[in-house]
């Protein structure tokens, strides 16, 4: 366990839910733990009592082996009730992916923000900007020309619609002004930005807990990146501002990540990430005492060999970082003559 983490309480220790099982964490609330072909190998999912069944927070990608999972569920750990409504906290595959499959599945809806469903109808139908050439011109105009890496990309243009195959036609809005009841308890949605356009955590008071999503992860910090469909986003900003929309809860809410365990601190967790992006700006700005494009920033701040899977992020985080220090005025933009963007100190 690394120092930050050991600062945070795991009230179920190193519990954890076997694979196509659930684990009641709270009245009502099951935790669900589906594997993930990644370096990030897991999801946490998450069912609600809703009347006479159970609403779905998220889906996992959409593969053979998640699906079987949720059959295994379904037969095991629904006591015989229904799925009766699918939420989804933001548009990313391993939350979305499997949406379609099991609103199809019980007939159910989604429920989703607007902004989040709109990315993933857009991304999962494979529209031009969204994925493909337009990230590899993104990513070669901040530094990335090493022609295997660019390669490797060229390969990943059908990554999104192989993970998100189909996102329903039709959706219930999440919207941080209606509360929305699922079975005996009410829960807010709070809208977070800087990590996906929408983001939906919902906080149950009833119950103290929050279903944090991405927003708030125990051990890793959340990925904030710059990618081509938005190639001028202020991400890392967005993301602190949103982050004080946590502070206030109690210290003792049961938070349920997405990744990782089950955790209470929620107020040391946002100073935590607060401080690591303070420390992340400051080994940015002062590496741009001398242009750097996003590509030179990536090995300052990921010091670990990456796959083209992690790369992706890693780029999107250290522009990311570059245009925080860029939009408060501390660094200037220069567009050079081999096409490279880079980022230097204001004189």
């Amino acid at each position: 366990m690394n120092p930050l983490e050991s600062e945070l309480s795991y009230p179920f220790g190193d519990t954890l839910p076997a694979s196509g099982a659930t684990f009641q964490i709270a009245p009502g609330v099951r935790w669900i733990r589906m594997g993930l072909p990644f370096a990030l190998n897991h999801i946490n999912l998450w069912l609600l009592e809703d009347g006479d069944g159970w609403a779905v927070v998220d889906c996992g990608i959409a593969n053979d082996a998640t699906r079987a999972a949720w059959e295994q569920v379904f037969s095991e750990s629904l006591d015989g009730r229904p799925i009766t409504r699918v939420i989804v906290t933001h548009c990313h595959p391993d939350h979305v992916g499997l949406a379609a499959w099991l609103c199809d599945r019980w007939q159910v809806p989604l429920w989703m923000t607007v902004g989040e469903y709109g990315f993933a109808r857009m991304m999962s139908a494979g529209l031009p900007g969204a994925d493909g050439p337009a990230m590899i011109t993104h990513f070669r105009r901040h530094g990335l020309l090493d022609t295997e890496k660019l390669a490797q990309l060229e390969g990943r243009k059908q990554y999104y619609p192989t993970l998100v195959p189909k996102v329903p036609e039709q959706f219930i809005r999440l919207d941080s002004r209606t509360p929305v009841r699922i079975g005996a308890h009410t829960w807010r949605v709070i809208i977070g930005t800087g990590h996906s356009p929408e983001h939906a955590a919902l906080y149950c008071e009833s119950l103290n807990v929050l279903i944090s999503g991405d927003m708030l992860l125990p051990k890793i910090s959340t990925n904030t990146s710059v990618f081509a469909i938005e190639p001028e986003s202020d991400a890392v900003g967005q993301f602190l501002d949103s982050l004080q929309q946590f502070s206030p809860l109690p210290e003792q809410t049961l938070v349920l990540p997405s990744h990782g365990k089950p955790f209470l601190g929620i107020r040391q967790r946002v100073r935590q990430l607060e401080a690591h992006h303070a420390e992340r700006l400051d080994e940015v700005r002062e590496a741009c005492s001398t242009p750097h494009s996003a590509a030179d920033i990536v090995p300052l701040m990921f010091k670990r060999d990456l796959d083209m899977h992690q790369l992706t992020f890693a780029m999107g985080e250290a522009l990311a970082h570059l245009h925080r220090l860029w939009f408060a005025g501390e660094l200037r933009r220069t567009h050079d003559d081999d096409g490279v963007i880079r980022f230097v100190t204001q004189r």
